[in-house]
């Protein structure tokens, strides 16, 4: 039995979905397979599932923090883990279901619930067919890199994905890896009660951020009791009769780390080893990352890779923006490439980090004449008010064209504030345009023209 579609999208992610959406639109028969559950990583154990705990976990903080408000609670405050996790899976499955409600009642769309696997650059094998197709767009995901770390096949471990379904409260979660996913569950579960230390083998958290910003992000983890153990750099595994022991390296502190559970948040791989792409020709790094050219073309010019896959972003914005690169190639006539795309992403923290374009680190390789500003949040109105006045902001400036380079935002309202200096980044528009406009007060927002009207040589 065989099938021929106009177009096979493998993978119902982020970007796989809109782009059945656009094209059963222009008329196309479409064929979607997804193997496991509908929405990816977002939807499923990434920013949706995590978002709604650190809900979750922040007004637990708040509620441990209500005296500092006037507020008074009788009696300890008290996190129900079961009550967290049911409240996530409500948000979370929510979105699953209305994706594949949306794709099965797509006219033209054909849904496969089956793992897929290339048998040529047309033909894709599912479980008792076999379907082929003028073109193939793979939209696959990734998932939680495991690296064979000494023991670690001698203990139980968690990941991103095994924590969205943890139902008992570690009593010391040890956090392997302190760069995004590691911080935001590592924060999350000490506001849950868990005693938490962070274990990185560099030599401060969030190694791609400049040092300013980790020691900022370190002083607010250690400040809610947080252990952070840097520079260990020889870490193994071994069960205990109570748990697990983490043999760290590391210039100060003991040597092991004792733990009822360990997370390992060391990085993601893509999920391309078993689509056969070999089969089809489509060439991959050597991480399995599809490589792709700027409209997001394989090595095979009808085959396209579009989300976490092609090792392009990793983010669920950048995944989307993908689906939007394709389809505007494809069927508008605007000529999108991923070159376009200013980096940008979150890191979920309480503060959030909020970060645009290029660190200080890389401004200053490229040798241009730059400018800098910054201001703690202790000088920013809203975040007082509101007493979360820890973190900074930072904007850097090219001297010559005055157009921004690149900035953070480590505080309160930072995730959303930095999207003023990224539109002004998109637009081309010089950093004048934002220091003069008025901003609402009282907000985080209203000092980022402050911060560009006080603006000095990097030394």
């Amino acid at each position: 039995m065989s099938q021929h579609f106009d177009a096979i999208i493998i993978g119902a992610g982020q970007a796989g979905p809109s782009l059945a959406g656009r094209l059963t639109a222009a008329g196309q028969r479409i064929a979607m397979i997804e193997r496991n559950l509908f929405g990816g990583t977002c939807v499923n154990t990434g920013c949706i599932p995590t978002k709604a705990m650190v809900a979750s976990a922040y007004a637990a903080r708040m509620a441990q923090r209500a005296a500092e408000f006037g507020v008074q609670i009788p009696g300890p405050v008290k996190v129900d883990l079961n009550a967290v996790q049911d409240r996530k899976e409500a948000i979370s499955a929510k979105s699953r279901v209305g994706i594949e409600k949306w794709l099965r009642g797509m006219e033209n769309c054909t849904v496969f619930h089956e793992q897929a696997r290339f048998l040529s650059d047309h033909e894709v094998q599912l479980a008792d067919q076999t379907i082929s197709a003028d073109r193939i767009f793979i939209n696959v995901g990734g998932r939680a890199r495991v690296p064979d770390m000494p023991g670690i096949k001698e203990i139980s471990f968690l990941t991103n994905s095994s924590m969205m379904q943890l139902r008992e409260l570690p009593r010391h979660l040890v956090v392997v890896g302190g760069s995004y996913i590691g911080l935001e569950f590592g924060q999350m579960f000490r506001r849950f009660g868990s005693e938490v230390t962070i274990v990185e083998m560099g030599p401060r958290l969030t190694g791609r951020e400049d040092p300013d910003i980790s020691e900022g992000i370190q002083q607010i983890l250690e400040a809610e009791g947080i252990h952070v153990r840097c520079n260990s750099e020889c870490i193994a595994f071994a069960k205990t009769s109570d748990g697990i022991c983490v043999h760290v390296t590391c210039d100060d502190g003991a040597p092991e780390v004792h733990g009822s559970h360990v997370l390992l948040a060391v990085g993601r791989i893509p999920n391309t080893d078993d689509l056969g792409l070999k089969a089809a020709g489509v060439a991959i790094d050597e991480h399995g990352y599809i490589q792709v050219d700027d409209q997001l073309r394989t090595s095979v010019p009808h085959i396209w890779a579009m989300g976490d896959c092609n090792g392009k972003g990793g983010f669920t914005h950048t995944s989307y923006n993908d689906f939007e690169i394709v389809a505007a190639n494809l069927l508008d006539n605007d000529p999108r490439r991923v070159s376009d795309r200013i980096t940008a992403y979150n890191l979920y923290t309480d503060p959030p980090l909020g970060r645009v374009g290029m660190t200080e680190t890389e401004v200053r390789n490229t040798g241009r004449p730059v400018l800098i500003g910054t201001r703690p949040m202790t000088k920013v109105g809203r975040a007082v008010e509101k007493g979360e006045s820890l973190g900074f902001m930072k904007i850097l400036v090219d001297a010559e064209t005055k157009h921004i380079l690149g900035a953070s935002i480590l505080g309160t309202g930072g995730d959303e504030a930095i999207h003023c200096i990224l539109d002004i980044m998109y637009s081309r528009q010089p950093y004048t345009t934002l220091q003069r406009a008025v901003h609402i007060h009282p907000t985080v927002s209203e000092l980022i023209p402050t911060v560009l009207g006080d603006l000095k040589p990097l030394a």
